[in-house]
């Protein structure tokens, strides 16, 4: 979960829904990997630390736990660097790689590298301005907003590269060897996260801001990606600023539907196989004990389009800003929407109005 507020927590859900346990309390925690032994790998940010480098204290660091759920769920270790601001500088994503190192996603300077946990030295950085130019102190800024990166191959990572509407394709030792959405189109993806490779044609975006969830093949002929699939209600429910999407090997879709609350298990077809309530800005979710499979244990799917948004469902200029902003502070119910603000605001107007009335009237 990645908040609001203090509210940053890793949990873990049986079957039923029912926590088993959780760890929290902290301003969030993003990616979750559960790893061969039973630990979690967490990405992280907290807060009032004294140890601030650069900055003054109390500050923000963030960084990379590991978490040891049994008996009682602690932090066993903890890789971390101070922050000017957690909003520009934070680390969304973290992997363990089949070396013992760890793969991680540094907004801090818009990077990609590999950490030795063991010495906390990096043992091989590649930075995005090397593909895209910018500014000269990218940690003053929330530039690219580098939000995700997978290992997909040897040596061969995909990157999400969140304010550019891009994924990456980076090799080590030639640097970025396929875009996917090349034209930034807002119409293909806009700001996206974690996105899921399912083989060489072939990726599962959480597609956010477009409030969808949809699969990308790459036609052959044009050599361009095409939508091949998409749903944007599960439920009944319009998907609200999703964040993670994983295909399972069963062949369903688990979606973070981060301002519905909720974690949802859908078919091909749209239909829901399962739904768990969350509360608090949930970010990424992982079916155990598959995580985010490996692309040769999962099948894309054809073109089979399942997206059904109606005219209820559009988002309302205005109203939905200050909506989704009220859901960044507090839990909101999934079936709070435009309509509920519209009928708060129309209500305060009419009751400020009368008590204007009453009090020129004596």
């Amino acid at each position: 979960m990645q908040g609001p507020g203090p509210n940053g927590n890793v949990t873990a859900l049986d079957g039923r829904g029912d926590v088993r346990w959780s760890i929290g309390d902290i301003i969030s925690y993003q990616s979750v990997q559960q790893l061969d032994n039973g630990s979690v790998l967490a990405s992280f940010a907290a807060g009032d630390y004294q140890n601030c480098g650069p900055y003054d204290s109390p500050c923000k660091r963030t960084g990379v736990r590991i978490i040891e759920p049994e008996p009682e769920p602690r932090v066993v270790w903890q890789w971390s660097y101070p922050v000017r601001t957690r909003e520009d500088s934070e680390v969304h994503d973290a992997e363990m790689l089949p070396s013992g190192n760890v793969l991680v996603a540094d907004m801090e300077f818009e990077s990609i590298f590999v950490l030795n946990p063991k010495t906390g030295d990096r043992v091989w950085t590649w930075n995005a301005s090397q593909h895209y130019g910018g500014p000269e102190d990218p940690t003053t800024t929330d530039w690219l907003h580098l939000n995700d990166v997978d290992r997909i191959g040897d040596g061969r990572y995909l990157v999400s590269i969140r304010n550019m509407n891009q994924l990456l394709v980076v090799e080590r030792g030639s640097g970025v060897v396929e875009v996917v959405n090349e034209n930034p189109d807002s119409g293909v993806l806009d700001k996206q996260h974690n996105p899921h490779w399912l083989g060489e044609d072939a990726v599962l975006v959480a597609d956010s801001e477009n409030h969808r969830v949809v699969e990308l093949h790459r036609n052959d002929t044009t050599d361009t990606w095409e939508e091949a699939w998409s749903v944007a209600k599960v439920g009944g429910i319009p998907l609200d600023w999703p964040r993670d999407a994983d295909r399972l090997p069963n062949g369903n879709t688990l979606i973070t539907d981060s301002r519905n609350n909720r974690v949802v298990e859908v078919r091909e077809n749209g239909s829901v196989a399962a739904s768990y309530s969350v509360p608090s800005l949930p970010y990424e979710a992982d079916r155990l004990p598959h995580g985010e499979s490996a692309a040769n244990s999962v099948s894309p799917y054809g073109n089979s389009h399942t997206a059904d948004v109606g005219l209820f469902d559009r988002k309302v200029p205005v109203l939905s800003t200050l909506l989704a902003g009220a859901r960044h502070v507090v839990a909101l119910p999934f079936w709070v929407s435009e309509l509920h603000l519209l009928a708060v605001g129309v209500a305060a107007v009419l009751w400020i109005r009368g008590g204007y009335l009453l009090a020129a009237r004596g």
